[in-house]
C-alpha cells in the first residue's frame, strides 16, 4: 500500500450546497482521514490522507462536487504521509 497526503482547495460555488458533507461522505466511502473546512473567501479547503489510488478517486469526485455546487477550480498539492489523522472531521 502506498499512502500519500494531499491538500485540497476548491473554488466556485462551493459554499452554501453541501460540500463538506459531500467531501466527509466520500472520505468515509473511501476509507480516507483528514479534515474539510470552509475559507473566508469563500473557497472549501481539504486534508486528504490514505491510500493513493482512494486519494487520486476522492480528488476525482471533489472536482465534480455535490449537484448544487459549481467547482471552478481545485488546486491540489500534495505531500508525504504523516498519519497525522484517525478519521475525517468537518470544521468551521
Amino acid at each position: 500500500m502506498s499512502d500519500i497526503r494531499a491538500h485540497l482547495t476548491i473554488r466556485g460555488v462551493v459554499q452554501g450546497v453541501g460540500f463538506r458533507f459531500f467531501a466527509a461522505r466520500w472520505a468515509e466511502k473511501l476509507r480516507l482521514n483528514g479534515w474539510v473546512r470552509n475559507n473566508w473567501d469563500d473557497s472549501v479547503e481539504i486534508e486528504i490522507e490514505g491510500d493513493r489510488s482512494a486519494v487520486e478517486e476522492y480528488i476525482a469526485q471533489m472536482k465534480i462536487g455535490p449537484r448544487s455546487a459549481h467547482v471552478t477550480a481545485v488546486d491540489v498539492q500534495y505531500k508525504p504521509y504523516e498519519g497525522n489523522y484517525k478519521n475525517f472531521d468537518i470544521t468551521r
